[in-house]
């Protein structure tokens, strides 16, 4: 069981992917994603609102199934750019792995 750490939102600003707390886990984007299942992006969205960290090094594999093809962008009604997001936690998986 990992705490919230609501700073990791912010940590993540420096990678982009700065929309994270706009999301409201409505589950637009994973219903219109056409190569990932179970919840992708949602549940990584939800990863960065609850600052577990842990949980998106762990499976950072999935990151790499988006293809950016921006459809989950072009149908969030928060505009809070899923697309952009996974982008932004791709940058952050590079710049952590060898930490983790």
């Amino acid at each position: 069981m990992s705490l919230v750490n609501l700073d990791f939102a912010e940590e993540l600003k420096e990678y982009s992917g700065d929309t994270a707390l706009e999301c409201f886990n409505c589950g637009t984007c994973a219903a219109i994603c056409p190569l990932v299942n179970d919840n992708f992006p949602r549940r990584m969205i939800r990863y960065i609102q609850v600052g577990a960290r842990e949980k998106i090094l762990e499976n950072s594999d999935e990151l790499w199934r988006c293809l950016h093809c921006g459809l989950c962008t072009h149908t969030c009604p928060r505009e809070a750019d899923p697309g952009e997001i996974i982008l932004g936690l791709k940058r952050f998986v590079l710049a952590n792995w060898r930490k983790s």
